[in-house]
């Protein structure tokens, strides 16, 4: 094979090994407690009931930037008329189910479709362009069910949880999850339902950034070299694996009645939260149950947040208000339904920057602001666990010390980040991309 298929081949093969490695290990990893792996759900999806139609639809969209309008109308209404079709049959069997459960099956088929298409029916840099599209839908499927196993081992593995010492570490912050908690509670259903429905559709919320990054790809024939939904994978890749060495399950778990049908219970400390603020007492390792997901450390719903907030900066006026409204009711949202302590959302919005400028010094290729960027996020990252870890009684007793402290840590970071990528803004110095480098969706 010529040196130059290799360099534009190589990089996708390796991208396809340790992807289909991955999802291989999680599958097995689930098998092994008795539960189905991300590959037998997403199976599951192109005949049962699919766990969200909302994300397939979106998914489907982001394949769909790689086709001219007459392939994405016939996409479309290919996909509503197979849901239809599996609607009417299971009206028919008795087996109809509710809220977004009844509809998504339609756009899975189209992204298969499109993926039988391109490999019999495309040749070159066709086929690989519509490839791109394809993997670039079902990685954000597959994003979501290697995510839902990867909470599911969270709560199989990690028996012991860390939740008293971020709740005693949190009284450096002011305990915003308690203060949010009755403030949520005060607004009324009505503000709990938006507020619950942005924090449920932060996925779609993504795409929609991306169908704008992504607008010119059927025109040009190409990806831009970086775009949102790279630093959203990354972000659902890498933070599970935290999860793993701080495992915290939430105030509304360890402190309040739980939710979701998990959590609360005997397995709560006490029923403090948010009522009660908790007292300052010697935090101990306790024993939770094997359902609810140790999904705290560091939020990842706030750094997924974030990343869309960046990605809209440079968007019209309305995309840039989303991002902001998102951001914030996604914060909002993440403190006042007990998911979260200030301490978790203030490790997201670190962890979310870290990642996005580690994306990007890949696209644009590493350089010493890009390293030094990384490695100062990752070391704030790293400062806050430890801290949250084996200083929590002397945050506590001393917050007007440690709490401006881990806030002025967090603004080093988002300091950091806007002043180096402002050089790299193709306004003020073109990104540097490496000649014959696959710029991987």
């Amino acid at each position: 094979m010529p040196p130059r298929i290799l360099s534009r081949t190589n990089p996708w093969l390796l991208a396809g090994v340790v992807l289909v490695g991955f999802l291989i290990a999680l599958e097995f990893s689930a098998r092994h407690y008795g539960l189905p792996g991300p590959i037998t759900n997403q199976l599951q999806e192109v005949v049962f009931a699919p766990k969200s139609g909302p994300l397939l639809y979106a998914s489907m969209a982001l394949m769909m930037v790689v086709l001219t309008w007459r392939q994405r109308f016939i996409s479309l209404g290919v996909a509503i008329g197979i849901d239809v079709v599996f609607l009417l049959v299971r009206w028919a069997a008795g087996a109809l189910v509710g809220g977004s459960h009844f509809f998504g099956n339609g756009a899975l088929w189209v992204m298969l479709g499109w993926a039988v298409v391109a490999v019999t029916r495309r040749a070159g840099d066709e086929r690989l362009l519509l490839l791109k599209g394809v993997g670039l839908g079902l990685l954000l499927v597959a994003g979501r069910k290697a995510g839902d196993t990867w909470l599911l081992i969270t709560a199989k593995t990690r028996p012991v949880v860390l939740d008293q010492y971020v709740a005693v570490a949190d009284h450096a912050l002011g305990d915003p999850s308690w203060l949010m908690g009755r403030v949520l509670r005060a607004v009324g259903p009505v503000g709990s339902h938006v507020l619950d429905w942005v924090y449920i559709q932060l996925a779609v919320a993504a795409v929609i950034v991306a169908l704008y990054q992504l607008r010119n790809v059927a025109a040009e024939r190409r990806f831009p070299s970086h775009h949102v939904v790279r630093t959203f994978l990354a972000i659902g890749l890498l933070g599970p694996a935290v999860y793993m060495v701080f495992p915290v399950v939430g105030p509304v778990f360890a402190y309040g009645n739980g939710a979701f049908g998990t959590g609360g219970g005997h397995w709560a400390v006490a029923y403090l939260w948010p009522d009660t603020h908790l007292p300052i007492a010697t935090p101990q390792p306790m024993t939770y149950d094997d359902i609810t997901p140790r999904n705290c450390m560091p939020s990842l719903h706030t750094a997924w947040a974030t990343a869309i907030f960046l990605h809209s900066r440079k968007g019209p006026r309305f995309m840039r208000f989303a991002g902001t409204f998102w951001l914030v009711a996604t914060l909002s949202a993440t403190l006042g339904f007990g998911y979260h302590y200030g301490a978790d959302l203030v490790a997201g919005v670190v962890f979310a920057l870290t990642v996005e400028a580690a994306v990007r010094s890949f696209a644009r290729g590493w350089d010493r602001s890009g390293i030094q960027l990384v490695a100062h996020g990752a070391t704030v990252f790293v400062a806050m666990l430890l801290a949250y870890r084996f200083l929590p009684m002397e945050m506590a007793e001393h917050p007007w010390v440690f709490g401006p402290l881990v806030i002025l840590a967090m603004v080093s970071v988002i300091d950091g980040y806007i002043r180096t990528t402002r050089k790299w803004d193709p306004e003020s110095a073109p990104e540097r991309r490496p000649e014959g480098r696959l710029e991987l969706v």
